[in-house]
């Protein structure tokens, strides 16, 4: 459990002030336990028993500290929704198709409700900076992207949440999705997403996400060859237009699945290609797992890309969550550290520096590919997050729980240790 005192423990003199000091933290930058005091805001210092006036402090007990999990790819807009759809292939197809129907009766108010029970959630696993897609098109209107809108703004006390105004069914066959979106990208939406595979005309469909993009100047986030077949793909066009367009560093593919059935000579050729042009890749191991292969009996493929071969040519990866409790995905809670697990775990690891490579997908990598700093030192903001570890690969391990979480110094959820009650079992108290 995580100890509060509103006072500083008499053997440290005081040297300076601070809001607040936590107390006997593990964090990854350096051996033993450390103490982190936070003033204004940002962190002051990071030191093994830091002497100073504190108006309050806690004792981690040895919790290991880090600047947060981030979420590079979210669909909040049309989550938790089982209940309104059917499953029967489990295909792509059919979650397209099934969720198309469903979001036809989205309500401004009932997206906001799914939305921040799931950001809750996230928030309490540890998740303080997220990617979230929105929907926009003439089923879904506005009323997904004014929902998201308030949750980001109600919720930006412990998560800062990014918007990608994005066109799952296509482009071409709908011009009101176009400028839909350009209306979006006007009313505050961070970035433009595409989705070249549900298009009638995929090389277009880029195109003109690409427009959208350099109209407004914001970066890029693809759905992108969600198959099993490697001649299936609209990948060289991304990576052509990301060229021509100057966007190194600003184009995140997501997905990309063909790319677990390709060779270890044909895999290196495609991966320096992706890193060479900028592109970001974000896999996504629950939905991936879920609908991929579906066409096989027997020897069923994973379907999830080896984020981490790529990874090591040079391509930025992450591990994110994709979709919760509806047909794209009818399982999940928003734990990265759970998606983490389940990465390392399919794909077979079980190296320290494997596993560390793991960790930084939902930490390090995933905050560089939406553009956010990820660093806990003395100076930057003190968004942290302690969690039931000792150290990153023991939290990808275990899956580990988070225990509590700090935005600029403010506590935003608590969750203690869970004790085992062996004493009263033995003398039968209760």
């Amino acid at each position: 459990m995580i100890h509060a005192a509103m006072v500083a423990p008499s053997q440290y003199r005081f040297q300076m002030k601070a809001d607040l000091v936590l107390r006997n933290a593990l964090i990854a930058q350096q051996a033993g336990l450390v103490d982190i005091s936070i003033k204004d805001g940002l962190i002051t210092g990071i030191e093994r028993q830091i002497r100073c006036e504190a108006v309050e402090e806690e004792d981690l007990e040895g919790a290991f500290v880090f600047p947060g999990f981030v979420d590079s790819h979210i669909h909040l807009d049309k989550a938790c929704i089982m209940e309104r759809c059917s499953i029967c292939a489990g295909t792509l197809e059919e979650a397209v198709r099934e969720t198309a129907k469903a979001k036809a009766g989205f309500s401004e108010d009932d997206v906001y409700q799914r939305a921040s029970k799931l950001v809750s959630k996230a928030i309490m696993h540890g998740t303080n900076r997220m990617r979230t897609f929105v929907e926009i098109d003439p089923r879904a209107g506005m009323r997904s992207f004014e929902a998201i809108n308030r949750v980001r703004e109600d919720y930006a006390f412990a998560i800062d949440i990014q918007i990608c105004a994005f066109a799952q069914e296509g482009l071409t066959q709908e011009p009101e999705t176009e400028a839909m979106l350009d209306e979006a990208l006007r009313s505050g939406a961070d970035l433009i997403g595409g989705c070249p595979y549900t298009d009638a005309d995929p090389a277009e469909h880029v195109r003109r996400i690409f427009a959208l993009a350099c109209r407004h100047d914001v970066d890029v986030d693809f759905h992108l060859d969600f198959s099993l077949d490697p001649e299936k793909t609209d990948l060289p066009t991304v990576i052509e237009a990301t060229r021509m367009n100057g966007y190194a560093g600003r184009v995140t593919i997501g997905h990309v699945t063909n790319l677990s059935a390709l060779d270890p000579d044909a895999l290196s050729a495609i991966g320096k290609k992706i890193a060479d042009a900028g592109i970001a890749l974000t896999v996504l191991p629950a939905t991936d797992l879920f609908l991929m292969g579906r066409q096989y009996s027997s020897n069923v493929p994973r379907g999830i890309a080896p984020a981490n071969l790529l990874s090591k040519l040079g391509v930025r990866t992450a591990i994110a969550t994709n979709n919760v409790l509806n047909p794209f995905t009818p399982f999940g809670d928003a734990s990265l550290a759970r998606m983490a697990n389940l990465y390392a775990n399919v794909m077979q690891l079980s190296r320290d520096a494997d596993i560390d490579l793991v960790f930084d997908m939902v930490g390090s990598q995933a905050a560089s590919i939406i553009g956010s700093r990820h660093e806990l030192i003395v100076g930057r903001p003190a968004d942290m997050v302690a969690l039931d570890a000792a150290n990153a690969c023991e939290v990808v391990r275990s899956s580990a729980l988070a225990l509590a979480g700090w935005k600029r110094g403010k506590k935003t959820f608590s969750r203690p240790r869970a004790q085992l009650l062996k004493a009263a079992m033995i003398t039968g108290e209760s």
